[in-house]
């Protein structure tokens, strides 16, 4: 079950940061105006994403890697909360608030399931 769990977090953040380096226009779109080099962050972020998706996998990286993309979280919700306050649109179309308020408790989830999966405990061989 955890192996299964740790594949679909991988899964998620490897698709996640491809997608700002394919589509870096949805990423910039929720990047506060105050914070510097905005495309730089969006392509470091979505590296770290991969980074950790990968490392998540990986036994002797997967503590490093959930340590990670814990602080990549942390690191990147004032982004959202920024983006529920005032708004956001991807290609000319305005994001319903409604969306952009209801992924903020995401984000803590997200960081429960990166803690259970890569660094609360070794599983014990069977």
């Amino acid at each position: 079950m955890r192996f299964l769990s740790r594949l679909l977090l991988a899964a998620l953040f490897v698709a996640g940061g491809v997608g700002h380096f394919l589509s870096p226009d949805k990423y910039l779109a929720i990047m506060p105006p105050f914070l510097p080099r905005p495309a730089a962050l969006v392509f470091i972020s979505g590296a770290a994403e991969i980074a950790g998706g990968l490392g998540i996998l990986w036994p002797p990286t997967r503590k490093l890697a959930a340590i990670g993309l814990i602080a990549l979280l942390v690191a990147v919700f004032p982004a959202n909360i920024y983006a529920a306050l005032h708004g956001m649109e991807i290609g000319g179309r305005v994001v319903p608030s409604w969306i952009l308020w209801a992924r903020l408790p995401i984000q803590p989830l997200l960081i429960a399931w990166v803690y259970f999966a890569g660094w609360r405990r070794r599983e014990v061989p069977r």
